[in-house]
Order: structure tokens, then C-alpha cells, then sequence
């Protein structure tokens, strides 16, 4: 059975969350907008130490252990 549609339904309401309480608090989209791209610079960055960490000391092995 697939469960597309009610992962849908989840990850919809999850993002409903958050844009709500942004919504609530009334900031400007500006101020909103300059919010946003500093998480995603936050979250990017992160991503590429992890990347970086993992190929100087060799983690992040294949699935199943067989490479």
C-alpha cells in the first residue's frame, strides 16, 4: 500500500505550522524573506562541513555495508 497522499497531508501540515506563527507575529516580508535565507545559509553550511568531515576521514559508508 502506498501512503503517498497522507505523507502529503503531513508535510503539509507541518509547513502550516510555522508560516501560521510568521503570519501571527505580522513581520515584514522583507525582514521575513532575510530570516529565511539565513537559515538556509545556516543549514548549508552545516551540510557541507558534514559532507567535508566525511570524506577527509571516510564516514558515511554505503547502505547495507557492501561498497
Amino acid at each position: 500500500m502506498n501512503d503517498t497522499g497522507i505523507n502529503a497531508l503531513y508535510l503539509a501540515l507541518m509547513l502550516i505550522l510555522p508560516i501560521s506563527a510568521l503570519a501571527a507575529r505580522r513581520l515584514p516580508i522583507a525582514q521575513t524573506f532575510k530570516m529565511a535565507l539565513a537559515w538556509v545559509a545556516i543549514f548549508g553550511v552545516m551540510f557541507v562541513l558534514v559532507m567535508l568531515w566525511q570524506d577527509a576521514f571516510g564516514g558515511g559508508g554505503s547502505v547495507g555495508g557492501v561498497k
